[in-house]
């Protein structure tokens, strides 16, 4: 059971970092990455890669440099790394409704891959639209 769980770690560390270097998404470098957050480049190559599991300390280290949505895929499904706001901006919230609702839409679009039904890789996309507007409740 162990040996499972570190694979599933694993698994999510490098959807993390494939996600955070994708240049059409985040563009942050595994160089980058290691010098924001104080660790050094071998380790971050290494989690990035799947070798090694990352401890704590590290994942502590990555925040405030991954962006939230993504450290949240560390923590597992159905939970996610919010940010609890200074001051609350309406502005920011009423974008990520508006992103959320154009998103939904899309997805019950009889052209959608699920047709008027969501398919699971909308429900995903839904769900990471959703992590922003958690903080608003």
């Amino acid at each position: 059971m162990a040996d499972k769980r570190i694979m599933q770690m694993r698994d999510r560390q490098q959807r993390v970092f494939r996600i955070a270097s994708d240049p059409t998404r985040y563009g942050l470098t595994l160089k980058l990455i290691a010098a924001d957050s104080g660790l050094h480049y071998d380790s971050v190559r290494a989690y990035a890669a799947g070798e090694t599991t990352m401890p704590m300390n590290a994942f502590s280290a990555l925040i405030d440099v991954i962006p939230d949505e993504l450290l949240s895929y560390l923590v597992g499904k159905d939970r996610a790394i919010v940010r609890v706001p200074d001051a609350i901006d309406h502005d920011e919230i009423e974008d990520a409704c508006r992103d959320y609702l154009e998103t939904k839409g899309r997805a019950h679009h009889k052209n959608s891959p699920g047709g008027r039904e969501i398919s699971d890789c909308e429900r995903e996309a839904l769900a990471e639209k959703a992590v922003p507007l958690r903080v608003a409740k």
